[in-house]
């Protein structure tokens, strides 16, 4: 159903015959055959729009009464729209009354086709009115949980607004002091490293050196010498002993990005030093301690990998202890644009086009991505203000139901006269959603006043 009407009229035939029109287009309704019927309606049921008559008394025509009513409707639910029903001449006193708020007032008889894009326009711009205040209500929660979680705890700097981002984070602090190992999980720049240092800075080894190690960008036989270190002549060119990455990290944190790249020699000493704190030097015989806490990072599937031979199983399990997904920056679109002004940091400004593009963009490369399209783009606007062009994205694919071409002000105008003035029926002509076509509405000074169709 797209909404409920309160229908407050003392003549049986009028209540049934709006009914009968609005249940024909999907529209409930509710009849009241007096004032004092339609308030107690209205405190017990949910009601999305009013129509109600202006006189209720035999032979009174003052429409004094239907005055009264309006106010007490206006009193009880200021943002409730009413529809004012007058068989008047003179209608002055319902024109004072839309002037006071009313949406609408037509005359009995009504015109079928007049009153009913009248009473979807108001349900329509009501639900999209109160979508607009639920995400308003979320954002503002949002922005309440983040200041919370900033203000008890050290986020390292991490720019999110999103509601993924945001639960990733609240995670991170709430395990950052369990001295457990961590495996954080994610594609390539999607902020596996950030958040790392969030767990670091929040734990009980804050004070303690945060040492990270990329396992993808060394070479495999490296890889071993690096976490472990190597004593001399250990292999070709190792002159004198050197300490490995876990005697650096000492009693603080060592952060192992693309752990899945670790071969399995190397894996088979990592777990050793998971389970006893114990390991060797590359070439070495004299077993060293190790208090590190351990935090992993990878875009691969470690499971997958597990299954195929390449990852040992009792390493995943170890690694895994506690286990945190960062989504891509596709699943957290409300992250784009407050991470792309941190990326300008007062350099420049983006315009509307950028920020549309920004937003159309998939972000195959994630939040690396991002960054370095707004570096790009920053040294190409030379006078300060970035366009779309200066971002040099390729354009969105746009779904199979929409126009390539972006609809213009008369193309608007002329679909809503042809809907006669109902919004989603012009929507739908120009292959928008209802909410798309109010923000264009709204961009080209048109207004959803319902009395104007």
């Amino acid at each position: 159903m797209l909404g409920r009407v309160l229908i407050i009229d003392d003549n049986p035939g009028v209540g049934q015959a709006l009914a009968l029109l609005l249940s024909l287009h999907d529209i409930a309704s509710v009849h009241a055959a007096t004032p004092e019927a339609g308030l107690a309606v209205l405190a017990r049921e949910p009601v999305d729009l009013v129509i109600q008559d202006m006189n209720f008394s035999a032979d009174t025509t003052s429409g004094e009464e239907g005055a009264a009513l309006f106010r007490a409707l206006r009193e009880r639910a200021p943002d409730l729209p009413v529809i004012l029903l007058t068989a008047w001449t003179r209608l002055e006193a319902a024109v004072q009354l839309v002037k006071a708020g009313a949406a609408d007032y037509l005359a009995k008889p009504w015109d079928d086709a007049k009153l009913l894009a009248t009473v979807q326009n108001l349900l329509e711009l009501g639900q999209n009115n109160r979508e607009l205040a639920r995400q308003r209500e979320e954002r503002r929660e949002r922005r309440l949980r983040r200041e919370a979680l900033a203000a008890r705890h050290d986020l390292r700097g991490v720019v999110h607004a999103s509601e993924a981002m945001g639960r990733v984070l609240e995670l991170a602090c709430q395990v950052a002091r369990a001295d457990l190992p961590v495996l954080i999980t994610g594609p390539n720049g999607s902020g596996k490293e950030c958040i790392a240092a969030v767990l670091h800075a929040n734990s009980g080894r804050a004070q303690e050196p945060f040492v990270a190690v990329n396992c993808g960008a060394l070479p495999g036989e490296l890889i071993e010498s690096e976490l472990f270190g190597a004593d001399s002549g250990a292999f070709t060119g190792a002159h004198k002993a050197r300490a490995g990455r876990f005697e650096a990290a000492g009693a603080g944190t060592l952060f192992l990005d693309e752990i899945g790249n670790l071969p399995l020699a190397g894996q088979v000493k990592l777990l050793r030093v998971l389970e006893t704190g114990r390991f060797e030097r590359l070439g070495g015989s004299r077993t060293l301690s190790s208090r590190a806490r351990v935090l992993s990072a990878t875009n691969a599937d470690l499971k997958a990998m597990v299954r195929e031979g390449r990852f040992r199983e009792d390493l995943y399990y170890r690694l895994a202890v506690i286990e945190i997904a960062v989504p891509p920056l596709a699943e957290r679109r409300d992250d784009i644009l407050p991470l792309a002004e941190h990326f300008l940091a007062g350099r420049a400004t983006l315009d509307d086009g950028a920020r549309d593009a920004l937003l159309a963009h998939a972000w195959p490369g994630n939040v690396r991505e991002l960054k370095n399209a707004i570096e790009r783009a920053t040294l190409l606007a030379a006078g300060g203000v970035i366009g779309a062009d200066h971002l040099a994205l390729p354009p969105a694919v746009p779904p199979a139901h929409r126009s390539l071409d972006e609809p213009s002000r008369e193309a608007v105008v002329a679909a809503l006269a042809q809907a006669q003035g109902v919004v989603s029926r012009a929507a739908s002509a120009l292959g928008l959603s209802r909410q798309g076509l109010y923000r264009r509405m709204d961009r080209y000074g048109l207004q959803a006043d319902p009395a104007s169709h």
